[in-house]
């Protein structure tokens, strides 16, 4: 007997790439999606015969269909910063420039900063993100609730360090810990559970042991994530093992005091050795590889001995001023060409098979849920989990012709591609149109709100050209 479904959505007539167990592409697949889940996946075919009276039937006319993507390092405070910070070393980006910047955010900066980068998120196909700390995370969550993305979303926790602006410095240990505590209890689970608060650590060069050590146990009595900035870049290493007494860097200190964790999300993690990739996968440590910001400022990361050795690696942007680009798609072109090129560069000899299309879209789907967490529930187009899901157009200039679909999404697929995203069931862009807000509305306000902002921090950006 035929399905009758009254709140059923079935998308059909489309290459449907699942990511799931078995890496599954129905050329001629459907969806179907019932209330925030996708109920069935198979051919269009046998979905048709058993949905003949669902409400809606989406026709995908050979469209792609893919899981949301996730992106597991986002600053959505920072996208007010875009371009403040271009070509400077990171202590001076740092201490110069973003500090400054984000320490004269107020609250309603931080929550039209975030509309506008959930606005370039949702246009590359990303359905959750997780962010990697600012100062207001009630206005974040606000803007995710209206945006209608998914989100881990954190504070930016400082309790010691060199160049913190003023009004950061006097925050102690137990304030760090006790407002994260209080933003899980008020936010955590909200938004329809798209919402899940975090636990933040900007970096180990801002943190006594103690708030560490909190932070992990806090984090682990409360079940939820811990999101930190760990070994940039050469100096960090240099100033633990001067500091700490140890023979290498962030890592090997992180497991000398028992601070790895399976819940902890390493953001870059350039400079690490063999030994700390190994620390990395004994404790089930997840990363986050932005391969832009990575080369803007930090160096090339060992993606490809962490992925050999079985660590989880997902794909991340960074924040607008470290890469100006907040498309996880171009992060995918990126993360495949720098990693065949850093291979070359260190073993001498070219090897083009290194971190293949497939393993990089993995990146940017499952392994981006693990890395999140939530991978019983995202990731994959698989029976019982969320409603996330991208529609891609290949039928353009860029993607032309189509010989293997998965390398095409990775090598030629871009943001302009992406037509439609849903996420938990609902449509947050439709034929390309944002759904839940006034595009233009946002982007006005955000033009004045970042002059202002940089009016008020100080900070004068140095004349490149004979302005005349």
């Amino acid at each position: 007997m035929a399905a009758v479904a009254d709140d059923v959505t079935v998308l059909h007539g489309g290459v449907v790439v699942t990511m799931d167990s078995g890496f599954r592409v129905f050329r001629d697949g459907a969806v179907v999606v019932a209330r925030d889940r996708i109920v069935a996946v198979g051919h269009s075919a046998d979905i048709l015969l058993f949905y003949p009276r669902a409400a809606w039937k989406v026709d995908l006319a050979g469209r792609i269909l893919l899981p949301g993507f996730i992106n597991t390092h986002v600053h959505t405070s920072q996208q007010l910063a875009r371009g403040i910070a271009d070509d400077v070393d990171l202590m001076t980006w740092l201490h110069g420039r973003i500090w400054p910047y984000e320490s004269h955010m107020t609250e309603e900066d931080s929550y039209v900063s975030t509309l506008l980068c959930g606005i370039e998120l949702i246009r590359s196909g990303v359905t959750c993100f997780a962010e990697a700390g600012g100062q207001y995370v009630s206005e974040m969550a606000r803007a995710v609730e209206l945006l209608g993305l998914r989100a881990c979303l954190t504070k930016s926790i400082m309790d010691c360090g060199e160049g913190l602006p003023p009004n950061w410095s006097s925050c102690s240990t137990d304030d760090c810990i006790q407002s994260q505590k209080d933003l899980y209890e008020k936010h955590n689970n909200t938004a329809d559970g798209r919402i899940r608060i975090w636990f933040g650590l900007r970096q180990i060069m801002n943190a006594t042991d103690r708030l560490l050590l909190e932070t992990r146990d806090a984090a682990q009595k409360l079940n939820t994530g811990i999101h930190m900035h760990i070994a940039e870049i050469p100096y960090e290493n240099q100033l633990v093992m001067q500091t700490k007494g140890i023979d290498h860097g962030t890592v090997t200190y992180l497991e000398k005091i028992d601070f790895l964790r399976s819940n902890l999300l390493a953001a870059h993690s350039v400079w690490l050795n063999t030994a700390e990739i190994e620390h990395f996968l004994k404790s089930e440590v997840k990363v986050s590889h932005c391969p832009a910001s990575a080369m803007r400022m930090l160096g090339f990361a060992p993606i490809r001995e962490m992925l050999d050795s079985g660590v989880c690696v997902s794909l991340g942007t960074d924040g607008a001023p470290s890469n100006n680009r907040m498309s996880i798609v171009d992060e995918m072109y990126l993360a495949c060409l720098i990693n065949k090129g850093r291979e070359a560069y260190i073993t001498g000899t070219t090897n083009p098979t290194v971190l293949p299309a497939e393993t990089v879209l993995k990146m940017a789907t499952i392994n981006g849920a693990k890395a999140v967490l939530w991978d019983n529930e995202i990731g994959s187009l698989a029976v019982g989990k969320k409603a996330d899901m991208v529609i891609a157009n290949p039928f353009t200039w860029s993607m032309v012709p189509m010989h293997d679909c998965i390398a095409n999404i990775v090598y030629c697929m871009r943001t302009e591609n992406i037509e439609s995203v849903m996420c938990n069931g609902r449509w947050i862009m439709r034929d390309k149109k944002i759904v839940n807000l006034n595009e233009e509305e946002v982007i006005a306000s955000a033009g004045k709100r970042a002059s202002d902002l940089l009016a008020r921090a100080g900070i004068n950006l140095p004349n490149r050209m004979n302005y005349v």
